[in-house]
């Protein structure tokens, strides 16, 4: 099979054409950059689903003028001004009614609370090793570091710690110790669900969680959270 590179890479593009799309993009970007300043926000840090859908709007409402000579690009200003129009008008009902904001962004949820996961239904919240991770972007090592951490609507999750003289034992972060789980326990000692992060001392082998009713354990630490 041989490639047709000159098609896949240029097919019937001239110069004139390709400088009408250098032309239609600069329009097209400045239209988002205008419209992001707009739209009232410094910078893009986290976004909001709602954020989202704005932003995965104008990347379509902005991508078609750029380089289809058959799209002209006022349509697309006018959906761009339709948008900021749509944007402003949902930001003052969120701001002026909280139920809105909250239908509209979603409320805050708890993952961490005197030093155990919330556990709602038996089913996870979150993905554990990707919040692992951000607990470890923390410097934390192990749960019962931490009395309370809260998923925000915009995807950051805050945490508040227990003071060093509080610090209790609790389930091991670090990829290492955390995958040394079983479901028997060795040695009597504190050990700590590997699900719901509930902490118990066990000296029989075999062991059910009475919290979530997992039967999964690991060897608690008690290290106090270095900053």
């Amino acid at each position: 099979m041989k490639f047709d590179w000159h098609n896949i890479f240029i097919h019937d593009l001239d110069l004139m054409a390709a400088g009408e799309i250098l032309f239609r993009t600069l329009i097209m970007f400045s239209m988002i950059l205008l419209f992001l300043r707009l739209s009232g926000k410094k910078g893009v840090r986290q976004l909001s689903l709602f954020e989202v859908a704005v932003i995965i709007g104008l990347g379509s409402a902005a991508g078609d003028p750029m380089f289809h000579n058959e799209d002209a690009i006022l349509p697309a200003v006018i959906v761009f001004l339709c948008i900021l129009l749509f944007y402003r008008g949902l930001t003052y009902l969120a701001t002026k009614y909280e139920w809105f904001e909250k239908v509209l962004e979603g409320e805050p949820v708890y993952i961490i609370e005197d030093g155990q996961f919330v556990i709602d239904h038996d089913e996870p919240m979150f993905a554990k090793d990707e919040f692992f991770a951000e607990m470890r972007q923390k410097n934390v090592e192990h749960v019962g570091q931490v009395k309370t951490a809260i998923l925000e609507t915009n995807g950051v999750v805050s945490f508040f710690f227990y003071p060093d003289e509080d610090v209790r034992p609790g389930l091991p972060v670090l990829p290492k110790v955390y995958d040394q789980k079983s479901d028997t326990c060795n040695e009597p000692g504190p050990y700590a669900c590997s699900y719901c992060a509930h902490v118990m001392d066990l000296k029989e082998q075999k062991n059910v969680c009475p919290r979530c009713h997992h039967q999964e354990w690991v060897a608690t630490i008690c290290t106090t959270r270095i900053t």
